[in-house]
């Protein structure tokens, strides 16, 4: 006997109801009793690693099947050891999620495509803990006092890295703007400048995440030991516009000038971008990108986040993904000009 109309399309409800809950049922089963690393591009102490183990703590209350999550460090490159890590060696099936650097995602259109072993526009993207502004700090005893003052006096500044904002950024202010920061190269991770900071070694640092700087130090504002000089960032910080921080764009004299500044600004956009490979199974992708936003709704992380003081501003997989499209879809010349604000000196 033909079933009639209605009652194919009675079943055709049903499948389609009980497919999301089968696939939800398949994600579960596959996570239950596994362990998933998440690995942090930064050394034990930053803030990278403090969103990266805050996220690590309450996640995996949201990932069907509530695997495991187990945090580790992986420094190195500027934080492109990790994306090497994930793309190249970790494992696909969905138990390896990289926290990685927003400068990782920018580095073959900005860098040397020939020496990025992975390709971040075919990374899965998980999410985004917050969009960032970054921020030159420096000394209140320093010797300038303005931004202004930066573009005609010698400000020392420290990095870890050939690849790091810490150095990308103040060169780029050097070479776009005219301003005179000295950058001092060797330290081995952020926490080691902030320390070069506290003892008078150097003025400040550029390029620094404001999220991190006040997550790991709140007490160098209560303190006045430093101050923010510039806010760089295309969008700013409503708390640093009280504070009358300029932005550095706004001291852009061309459009062109505008333009680069805003390409490599645009990586603050996804501050502190969560990472699978490309090969990860898409049910498993949607799964984590759901716990993502989930753990970012959760109470009992925000109330994490406060206690840590922490920024979150939590941004989806799928809004992340359209905006490495979009950055990867710049104009060359406008890249060109960029790439010369960056070059190693």
């Amino acid at each position: 006997m033909r079933a009639s109309p209605r009652t194919l399309a009675a079943l055709c409800v049903s499948i389609c109801a009980a497919a999301p809950a089968f696939g939800q049922e398949s994600v579960a089963a596959f996570y239950r009793g596994k362990t998933v690393n998440l690995v942090i591009a930064s050394a034990s102490g930053g803030g990278f690693d403090t969103y990266g183990r805050i996220v690590a703590r309450h996640i995996g209350d949201h990932i069907p099947g509530n695997p495991a999550i187990v945090a580790q460090n992986m420094p190195g490159a500027a934080g492109a050891t990790t994306s090497f890590y994930v793309m190249n060696v970790g494992a696909k099936d969905g138990t390896v999620l990289g926290a990685i650097h927003p400068g990782n995602i920018l580095e073959p259109v900005l860098g040397d495509k020939r020496k990025v072993r992975y390709d971040p526009g075919a990374f899965q993207y998980i999410g985004n803990a917050n969009n960032d502004v970054y921020v030159c700090v420096i000394r209140t005893d320093a010797p300038v006092k303005t931004f202004e003052e930066a573009l005609t006096k010698e400000v020392i500044v420290g990095t870890s890295g050939e690849a790091a904002s810490t150095r990308d950024f103040p060169l780029m202010l050097n070479r776009v703007l005219g301003a005179k920061f000295k950058v001092v190269l060797g330290y081995s991770g952020n926490r080691e400048v902030q320390l070069a900071i506290e003892r008078g070694e150097i003025h400040g640092q550029c390029g620094a995440g404001w999220s991190s700087v006040v997550a790991s130090h709140p007490d160098w504002f209560e303190k006045k030991l430093v101050k923010v000089l510039v806010q760089e960032a295309s969008v700013s910080h409503p708390l640093l516009d009280s504070w009358g921080v300029p932005k550095s764009v706004d001291f852009a004299k061309t459009k062109e000038q505008r333009d680069v500044l805003d390409l490599i600004y645009s990586q603050e956009q996804f501050g502190r971008p969560y990472v699978m490979a490309p090969e990860v199974p898409a049910d498993r992708v949607a799964a984590m990108r759901k716990a993502f936003m989930d753990t970012f709704r959760d109470p009992a992380f925000l109330a994490d986040a406060r206690r840590l003081n922490l920024d979150v501003d939590a941004i989806s997989g799928e809004e992340v993904q359209a905006l490495v499209k979009k950055v990867y879809a710049t104009p060359q010349e406008i890249v060109d000009q960029a790439k010369k604000a960056t070059a190693a000196e």
